[in-house]
Formats: structure tokens, sequence, C-alpha cells
């Protein structure tokens, strides 16, 4: 542009500079060697231009025909180049595409026509045709010698890593990735990694600073890196509850301003105050976090908060827990557990009805078969709910690339992500004929057995009243509604006469002879008598 500029001032330049000249003629006169030369100006100034114009021309020729053989040789280099990089960028493709063989000839082309000192890629050429032919020490050489050219050293490091990573060899990953870290903070890959290996080994702070450089070089957003932090921060209080609770404390309420639904924090942060003895700021933790994310380590939590608490008052504490949260599993299961402890089956029951109605899962049946037992101890019922236990899905818990655990942990075990577990249903057991919905657990409900009530106390079993009739136990079927003609039909049924116990080994015993007794019995007893009648039965 600057140039085209520069071209059009001089066009116009000389053109101002002709018709300057046609409005004033004149004779320009030259004598030379007794010859005298007369011409107008207007001549004059043309020829000197072409004259300029000419010597311009012949320059440039005398150039071209001068550099002629450097550019010959420049072309043809050129050419070779071109040719070298449509190599390169084959070969690269072909490795990408995992065609060793074409990987293997464009690399060799690819050294014939580019110097590898000229261009890095071809390092990189060899070293994935090294890989998808399965040379593994060749590949490690190349990135080796990459990773000592400062130009190359983060594409070699790169490339280490992922061999270290493949292997197993966790250690030397995290060294290159940390070496990485040094000479280029704002590698994602090596950030993360950095990142991972010191919360996998327990170095909170040290992560919290390499999180701090992710977030200054923009390779994590913000909402991103808030969370990891919250968890780094997490992960950090839970080792310090045990020996500095107020340090415990501060991480913890930093966490939970980063992630207000961070259940771990907010449970570690609700114990660091209760060993402060501030029972009303560990409630207002525990209370703030169960409005957005009910959760029973919560529920249990707050509930037992107070040690000396009686059952009672932990009922009404899960009370005010389910008044935050009506209708929620979580607010049903916390009070109808607190029921069944302060003794109070009937809402113990009820709760744990419709929490089957909202979610019926194992939980749920195991704590109606432990409200059965502690109530009517009928095994028949108590087998009733174990059976629809088994048939339900299985429990929430934390769960992390297919590990699960009973407790929160920050890193995954199995690939060792930060901020990897989830509270949900393990995939690995959601096995069995599964029945969700009000409808199961309504049919559960109605399908489950009548209670045995004892018409009358066994009698006691002594040699008195041995010949007493046996005991006698009628099972009652309570009246079905109307509305249910399959369940009614069957309370017309007449009473089911279950036939008493055997007898004890006391009773089954043969009577001892009469000769058998002391010389001194004065008879027995007629086993047949009335008992309120006394005869003996003499010789």
């Amino acid at each position: 542009m600057v140039r085209l500029f520069i071209f059009l001032l001089v066009v116009l330049g000389l053109g101002w500079s002709f018709a300057w000249l046609a409005d004033r003629p004149g004779l320009l006169s030259i004598t030379w060697q007794d010859h005298l030369i007369e011409t107008s100006l207007m001549v004059a100034a043309t020829m000197v231009v072409a004259l300029i114009g000419a010597v311009m021309l012949l320059w440039w020729v005398i150039g071209i025909i001068w550099t002629s053989p450097y550019s010959v040789r420049r072309y043809f280099r050129a050419r070779k180049r071109d040719r070298g990089y449509q190599a390169l960028s084959t070969g690269l493709i072909a490795a990408g595409a995992g065609n060793a063989l074409l990987a293997r000839k464009m690399s060799i082309r690819t050294r014939n026509l580019l110097s590898a000192d000229q261009e890095p890629l071809i390092h990189l050429l060899d070293a994935q045709a090294a890989l998808i032919e399965g040379k593994y020490d060749d590949a490690r050489a190349k990135f080796e010698s990459m990773s000592n050219d400062p130009e190359t050293r983060e594409l070699g490091l790169r490339g280490l890593y992922m061999e270290a990573r493949r292997l197993g060899a966790n250690e030397a990953a995290r060294q290159y990735a940390e070496k990485a870290v040094e000479h280029a903070p704002y590698l994602p890959w090596a950030s993360q990694a950095t990142l991972e290996s010191q919360s996998q080994s327990g170095r909170w702070d040290e992560a919290l600073e390499t999180l701090a450089q992710q977030r200054a070089a923009n390779i994590i957003s913000r909402s991103e890196a808030d969370r990891l932090r919250a968890v780094l921060l997490t992960a950090r209080a839970g080792e310090r509850l045990e020996s500095d609770p107020s340090g415990a404390r501060e991480d913890s309420t930093d966490a939970l301003k980063l992630a207000k639904d961070l259940v771990p924090a907010a449970i570690i942060c609700a114990k660091a105050l209760l060993r402060q003895e501030n029972i009303k700021k560990a409630a207002s933790v525990l209370e703030g976090v169960w409005k957005l994310s009910p959760h029973p380590d919560i529920a249990r939590t707050y509930i037992r908060a107070r040690s000396g608490d009686s059952t009672l008052d932990r009922l009404k504490r899960a009370e005010k827990l389910e008044a935050m949260r009506p209708n929620n599993i979580e607010s049903l299961l916390a009070v109808s557990q607190a029921a069944l402890d302060a003794q109070d089956f009937a809402k113990a029951r009820a709760r744990a009805e419709a929490a089957a109605r909202v979610e019926p899962s194992e939980r749920v049946y195991l704590l109606l078969a432990d409200i059965e037992e502690a109530e009517t101890g009928d095994q028949g019922r108590i087998r009733h709910w174990m059976q629809q236990a088994l048939r339900a899905s299985r429990n929430a818990a934390w769960v992390a690339d297919g590990f699960v655990s009973e407790n929160w942990l920050p890193v995954s075990p199995v690939t060792g992500k930060l901020d990897a577990f989830e509270w949900k249903v393990p995939f690995s057991q959601l096995e069995g004929p599964l029945v969700e919905g009000k409808v199961a657990a309504d049919e559960a409900i109605a399908a489950l057995p009548p209670v045995i009530v004892n018409e009358r106390p066994p009698v006691e079993t002594t040699r008195q009243n041995a010949s007493a009739e046996p005991t006698i136990v009628i099972e009652k079927k309570p009246a079905k509604p109307a509305a249910e003609p399959a369940v009614a039909a069957k309370t017309t049924e007449p009473e089911k006469v279950i036939p008493a116990p055997a007898k004890t080994q006391e009773n089954d015993a043969e009577p001892v002879p009469f000769f058998g007794r002391p010389p001194d019995d004065p008879g027995v007893k007629d086993q047949n008598a009335d008992p309120t009648k006394t005869r003996l039965r003499l010789f």
C-alpha cells in the first residue's frame, strides 16, 4: 500500500513538472566542440527522462544476468523445499491415520528433501512412525532428543509423558509434567497432570498454587477454578479436622463460599464447629446446604449434633429438616429413622411408606423391615420387606470411574481425576427385576402379610399341666377396602388354625413308673384327673 502511494506521488510529480514546462516554453542552447545545439526545454526534459529510464532498464537487465545462477539455484531449492513440506504433511497425516508404511516412507523422503535442523517436525514424524510401528524405545529416544532442544522441549516432554502414562510409570509421568510446567506453565496438559499428581499425594498447598497458575493463565474458566479450589480446600480441611479444628473450619467455610452445595465441606465445617461447641453455627451451616442439596450425611450430622439429646429431641430436629424440604426422600427417611429410635412406630411407618412411594430403593425397604422387627417382630412381614429390598434399586453412594466409596474422596483412585466423585446409584449394581414408581410401592404395601396374633398366652409347660390343651394360634386377616375386590375376596376365607408348636422334650417324655418313685412317695397324681381335685392312686 505504501509503495503504491509512493508510485502515484512520483507519477503526479512528473505530470505536474511536464505541465509546468509546457506553460513556460523556452530554448536550450548547448555548444560542444564548435557545435551549437538548440532545442526546446520540453524536448530536453523528455530526453533526460528517457535517458534515465534507459539506464535503469539496462541496469536491471545486467543485474538479472549477473544474478541468474543464484536465481536458478534458489528456484530449485524452493521447489525442493515445497516437495519436502508436501511429503512431511503427507507423512503426518499418515501417522495420524495409523498408516505406518506410508508414514515411514514419507519420513525418509522428507529427510532427503529437508534438513532436520531446518524443520523440527521431522523428529516428530519419526517418533510418530516409530510409535505406530511398535518401536517404543526408538520413539522414546526421539522424544528425549527433542526435550533437550529448547525449540522442541515441550513437544518432547509431552511425548515422554504420554509414554510414561502408557507404561503405568506414574512417578515418571509426574516428573515430566512438572518439568514442563517449570518451562511452560501455560500448557494445559502439564498443569492438569501436575495438579492431579499433587492431589493424589496429598500436597494440597502445592495443588492450590498450581490451580492459581492455571487460572492466571486462563487455562480453565473461573467457575471451574472455583469448584476445584473448593474441593482442594475441603480435602485439606478434612486432614486438619482432628489436629486443627479452627483451620479446618476456615478452609471448609471458604470452600462453601465457592461451592454452596458441596456436602462434604458442610459436614466438615459442622464437625469443626461442634468441636468448638458452636452448635448454633453448625446447625446453620447444615441447614443452608440441606436446602440446596439434601443428603443423608447432613441429616445424620444435624440430628446427632448434640450428644446428650434424647430420642424425642432428635425426632424434633428431624422434623425441622422435613419442614425445610417437605416431600423429599431424605427428609422422609430422616424422620422415619428418628421416629423408630423414639419408638413412635406409627410415624416411622407412615414416613417410610411415603418414602417408598417417592423412591422405592433398598434402604427404604430395609428401614421398613427394621420398623417391622421393632414393632411386631413378625418374621413373615420382615421377610416380605427384605424381599422387596432385594428387588428394589440399590442405594446411592459416592461413585467415581466405576469405583464405589462409602465416604467422599477428593480424587478418583482409578484415574486420579480431581472432583470425580458423584452421589448417585452405582451403575454396576443396577441388576435384577427393578420395579419403580408409586405403583410398585403401593403393591408392596398391599401385599404385606397380616400380623400373626396369639389368641391366648402359651401355657407353662410343667409336669402338672402336661395334659392341657395345645395353644391355638389364629391368623386374623384385616378387612380390605371395597375398591380392591381382588384383595377383599381374600378376607372372606375362613380363619386358619395353625397347630401349636411341638411339645418340649420334657413334655414328650414318658411318665415315670410308680415303682421308679422313691419308697416314701405316697403315690402319683392321675394325669387325666381334674387339676382342682386331688386324688391319689394307691397300690
